[in-house]
């Protein structure tokens, strides 16, 4: 799952983006209005933690801006400020949730995937596919016809990817992008997604279970299940 954390204040998002790192995120971080609107128009998040104090705008402006342009990211304020003004008019333009300053940050982590768990898995831990795979999103677990399977963090993440997208084409450059983020700023090809998939598909298949992700010629990649 990919994050954007918008904070100014270079300890705290070296902080946030350390632990949710440990914690199984991709995360990508800007520091001012500006950068942070490049990113929310090149990419989609998951979750967007946001800071409303920042150098060149509000976070609440980044709010409207993401509502206008119907932008679907989950969406954290973290601020300073305990006005109850400020929350509730961040609610009203689509925040899901907020967080006064200073927090802790197991804290910040849970409510970031409830988040995710509302907007991108019906507010399910547990993802079932026809009942032969379970995936736990909280333990981190993937159980294929009753067995645990030992994936990598990216296999896991990739998995993760497909399941919540079943049945949708996953073009190979978003897959990059939810995957390795800027990373992916420095490379020319995409060969490397091809042996992610190719090895999961062998631990899911040694497991007993069905081959269901499908190469799509020209466009991408998909989980097809009924």
């Amino acid at each position: 799952m990919k994050l954007l954390i918008i904070e100014d204040e270079v300890t705290l998002n070296k902080t946030m983006t350390g632990f949710l790192t440990a914690a199984g995120y991709l995360c990508e971080t800007v520091s001012n209005f500006n950068d942070a609107v490049d990113k929310i128009d090149l990419y989609e998040y998951d979750c967007i933690v946001l800071d409303i104090m920042l150098p060149g705008g509000s976070g609440l402006e980044l709010l409207k801006y993401l509502k206008t342009n119907k932008k679907n990211d989950g969406v954290i304020i973290i601020s300073a400020k305990d006005s109850l003004d400020d929350k509730i008019t961040g609610l009203q333009l689509g925040a899901d949730d907020y967080l006064t300053k200073p927090f802790h940050l197991p804290e910040l982590s849970m409510r970031v995937a409830a988040i995710i768990r509302r907007k991108k898995m019906d507010g399910q831990n547990v993802l079932n596919i026809n009942n032969w795979l379970l995936l736990d999103t909280i333990a981190q677990k993937v159980t294929i016809q009753q067995h645990e399977i030992e994936l990598t963090q990216k296999e896991y993440q990739l998995l993760l990817f497909f399941v919540v997208n079943k049945n949708r084409v996953l073009s190979k450059s978003a897959i990059a992008q939810h995957l390795w983020g800027d990373d992916m700023d420095l490379a020319d090809h995409y060969d490397f997604i091809y042996t992610h998939i190719k090895n999961l598909r062998k631990k899911i298949l040694s497991a007993g279970g069905e081959d269901c992700i499908r190469s799509i010629y020209g466009a991408g990649y998909k989980m097809q299940v009924d």
